[in-house]
């Protein structure tokens, strides 16, 4: 019993930085998704079923464009594929008491600050050091969300407009440094944004819906990109 609160305690602890780090930007969620129309206790209800910033965003995009189910269901799975592959390297280093009901369970948690700390840890991963490390993130996320939801009508407009734009903040921080270190996601990241302008302002493209029109952009640059810059795997790897 004691070995498992160290355990838990140790997740705990790896997780906070991760939590404190979600707050704010899921508190821009929070705003942005009443901003557009929805009600507090939905935007809540999605952060609390769902943990995929991006994935989070492109959702309530096609809801608010009224958009299908298929589109909505082809939207995350382009969006929210890699969190499958990140599940099958960490299922590689988990220990032998790791049931199937603790994968089913504690695969919803993964993300990639969480992966990144997961997949770097020494050691096989126990279910209690796992469950440890997703409740400090879970709860920024979810915490930040009902803040941003509930009190961002009560700021001043200047700062809920700046709070608003803050998850799009970090898409450009995740985006940016590796587009200044590897040519091919330069490449994927202009060929994708110029694909979403043809697709937004040339009359031609007006039918095309938010949800559609994300699909696109991510498949169309992401093959572009392997097609013009291929990755090369060197001789370490």
């Amino acid at each position: 019993m004691a070995n498992s609160k160290s355990l838990y305690k140790k997740g705990l602890l790896d997780g906070l930085p991760i939590g404190l780090g979600y707050f704010p930007i899921s508190f821009g969620f929070g705003i942005s998704t009443v901003n557009l129309g929805l009600k507090a206790l939905y935007a809540i209800l999605i952060s609390v079923t769902n943990l995929t910033s991006a994935g989070q965003v492109a959702g309530v995009s096609v809801i608010v464009a009224a958009g299908t189910l298929i589109e909505m269901a082809l939207t995350q799975l382009v969006i929210n594929l890699r969190y499958s592959l990140m599940g099958i390297a960490l299922s590689q280093k988990l220990s032998a008491t790791f049931g199937n009901l603790n994968r089913f369970i504690l695969s919803f948690f993964i993300t990639d600050e969480i992966f990144a700390v997961a997949a770097i840890k020494k050691g096989a991963l126990t279910p209690i050091y796992m469950y440890g490390l997703v409740t400090m993130p879970m709860i920024g996320w979810s915490l930040g969300t009902a803040c941003g939801a509930v009190l961002g009508s009560m700021l001043p407009g200047d700062i809920t407009a700046a709070l608003g734009i803050a998850i799009y903040g970090m898409f450009i921080a995740i985006v940016v440094p590796p587009s200044k270190k590897d040519r091919g996601v330069f490449i994927a990241v202009i060929f994708a944004a110029a694909i979403n302008c043809i697709i937004k302002y040339v009359p031609l493209f007006k039918a095309v819906t938010p949800g559609f029109a994300i699909i696109i952009c991510a498949v169309a640059a992401s093959a572009f990109a392997a097609l013009v810059m291929p990755y090369k795997e060197t001789e370490n790897e």
